[in-house]
């Protein structure tokens, strides 16, 4: 069976042109020839090896970490990559460790809230890496909430010094990655005090190890939180805790491009907005989107190609099982996700995004049955990696109440003659979304763009007016906020995937050339906008947007929709072209060879060093021989 690809028949029946779709899928040629071209590189060097990760002892797979991370600086640095290609391998490793932050947080944090002074002094320091840096923004007691952060940073006149200090157990730094035992500074976010004022949040370059031998500088406890959710996984990675003693930086490392203290210590605010102190967040929830998008593409491509290998019942005559992928329920829940990972492609929106990927990765494990379990299966690490993205940087639920707000604001303008605009334009319909019937009278009108967006919009609107109206009845709006906070949720929720389905059939009128791979998009678009018309139905029909016969038409549409996607499930997965080193999965391989190389996965595992365990002599034998009184338990 070795050498033999099993998935070959598959890829005969795309019905489109796979190299096209990979520059689709990559954005252009050039971005689809680098990131190839760099996965490849590190794919085929055995220093990036990745198979044994999960069966190391934290210490071993943190030493790994550095390793590797020192490893790839060196091949970046022997090739003269491009800051672009140098990213690019960073990701293909496929390894959470502290450069991540370096250079996603902490470089970032200095070029926007940095003077020019300060980017000449620590960002030539930075992009040698001749110093190692991290984002300490979380505590122990708050996260999501920022300005309720506890550290302080009150200034000295007498010596232009800011004392940074943790005065509470509580305000000791927690989580930050890089933080507990690689990074030699840090950009501190701490409340501003000057002359007893407390001036809110403001970042500092804080340096915590010496240069010279790493061990931490007066006044700083520093080290580990512990072990995390997985193996391997996100272990990797040393998320850390800190805590200040009274220590003292100079002046000139609080970050002053959006606000300074002068030598006297008086506190001025640039015309620079304030805004820019969240721009690093904002630039990170970017990030966590493309995330979103490769990760959920990761655990479709595994699920895809198994569903594909895998037999089971339906055996005529003696004749092969049917492939899993071909069980219509199967479909109903592999295919969804699948145009859900190029939905996600096409559009950033972190809130709605990273959950349904975390639920995504585990509804994949359980389309691969009982092997899909195995750590071997690469199932079980990219769900332990990718569930923090759910959290970090703001908790979903503190997100999407963010999203109600404006939604709520834009309502309340609607008679002012404001008219809403980017995301929130169709409210200025509102009169017209609000009376609207759904068209539809067969199952082929849902492949209507425009039925699909006025079913959506409808909904959306409806929801964000009936809050509204809800929220109008309290006295106090703060009050009316925290009781009415779920159905905000939902109607936050709705507006989000209005602007999924809204971007995503955006980008299908676009030219996108490639023999047959537009309308193969405009199917997963579909199957994307219809599945949560299913999914949500109770929205849809109890705000008027679509009957009950309607939503059986599209129910009927998507199972259509399903037997023409399937011919070219395999070929869209290819289209992520993941190498078998960067999917790291032995159910997903591209050539499907998946029984032989599950079997010789097993061998591998530590506890079959030996024939006969450890502890049989102290444990089983006195058991077997009835002796368990004169064991040494």
């Amino acid at each position: 069976m070795d050498g033999v690809d099993q998935l070959a028949p598959e890829r005969k029946n795309a019905q489109f042109d796979v190299d096209e779709m990979k520059i689709v899928w990559a954005g252009s040629r050039h971005a689809f020839q680098v990131s190839d071209r760099i996965a490849r590189l590190v794919a085929s060097d055995p220093a990036f090896r990745k198979d044994n990760r999960a069966m190391l002892t934290r210490k071993e797979l943190f030493k790994n970490t550095l390793r590797k991370a020192a490893y790839a600086w060196k091949r970046i640095i022997e090739l003269r990559l491009t800051e672009e290609e140098a990213s690019m391998l960073r990701s293909s490793v496929d390894e959470p460790a502290f450069t991540d932050l370096h250079w996603g947080m902490f470089v970032p944090a200095i070029k926007g809230q940095g003077t020019d002074e300060q980017h000449q002094k620590w960002l030539p320091l930075a992009y040698k890496m001749e110093i190692i840096g991290c984002y300490a923004q979380t505590e122990l007691g708050h996260g999501s909430n920022v300005q309720g952060l506890e550290t302080t940073a009150t200034f000295d006149p007498q010596t232009d010094e800011f004392v940074i200090h943790s005065p509470t157990l509580t305000s000791s730094k927690w989580w930050p990655g890089g933080l507990g035992k690689a990074s030699t500074h840090a950009v501190v976010y701490a409340r501003l005090i000057t002359d007893g004022q407390d001036h809110g949040v403001n970042g500092f370059i804080v340096q915590l190890r010496s240069l010279e031998d790493h061990s931490p500088l007066p006044g700083i406890t520093i080290g580990d939180i512990g072990m995390k959710f997985g193996n391997g996984a996100y272990n990797t990675m040393d998320n850390g805790v800190l805590r200040f003693e009274h220590v003292r930086i100079p002046r000139n490392q609080m970050l002053m491009r959006v606000s300074q203290v002068t030598r006297e210590g008086k506190y001025v605010q640039s015309n620079v907005p304030r805004q820019l102190l969240y721009g690093t967040m904002v630039y990170v929830r970017q990030t966590i989107v493309a995330d979103a998008s490769c990760a959920l593409s990761r655990a479709v491509c595994i699920a895809t190609r198994y569903s594909a290998v895998r037999r089971q019942f339906g055996s005529k005559n003696g004749g092969p099982e049917t492939q899993v992928i071909d069980y219509k329920t199967q479909q109903n829940r592999l295919f969804p996700l699948l145009a859900s990972a190029y939905a996600f492609r096409f559009v950033g929106l972190k809130s709605l995004t990273t959950t349904a990927t975390a639920d995504g990765i585990e509804e994949c494990r359980k389309l691969c049955g009982g092997h899909g379990y195995l750590c071997s299966s690469g199932l079980p690490e990219l769900f332990a990696v990718y569930v923090p993205a759910c959290t970090y940087e703001g908790d979903n639920i503190v997100l999407l109440l963010q999203v109600a707000r404006f939604l709520m604001k834009t309502v309340s303008q609607l008679g002012s003659g404001n008219m809403p605009v980017g995301t929130t334009t169709y409210m200025g319909r509102a009169e017209q979304l609000m009376q609207c019937h759904c068209g539809v009278q067969k199952a082929e009108d849902w492949l209507n763009p425009s039925a699909i967006l006025e079913a959506f919009e409808a909904r959306a609107i409806r929801m964000s007016v009936a809050c509204a109206q809800n929220l109008s009845k309290f006295t106090n709006q703060e009050e009316g906020f925290a009781e009415l906070a779920a159905d905000l949720v939902e109607a936050a929720v709705a507006h989000c995937q209005l602007i999924v389905v809204s971007k995503f059939i955006e980008k299908l009128q676009q030219d996108i050339p490639g023999k047959g791979v537009k309308p193969i998009l405009e199917i997963l678009c579909n199957i994307y906008a219809l599945h949560l018309v299913h999914k949500h139905l109770g929205d849809f029909v109890s705000t008027g947007c679509i009957t009950a016969k309607q939503a059986s038409l599209a129910n009927e549409q998507l199972r259509s929709l399903y037997s023409q996607v399937r011919p070219n499930a395999i070929a869209l997965v290819d289209a992520f072209n993941y190498t078998d080193h960067y999917l790291g999965s032995v159910l997903g391989r591209y050539d499907g060879n998946v029984y032989p190389k599950l079997y010789e996965e097993a061998w591998k595992d530590p506890l079959n060093d030996s024939v006969v365990p450890d502890g049989y002599h102290e444990y089983i034998r006195p058991l077997l021989k009835q002796q368990l009184r004169n064991a040494r338990l």
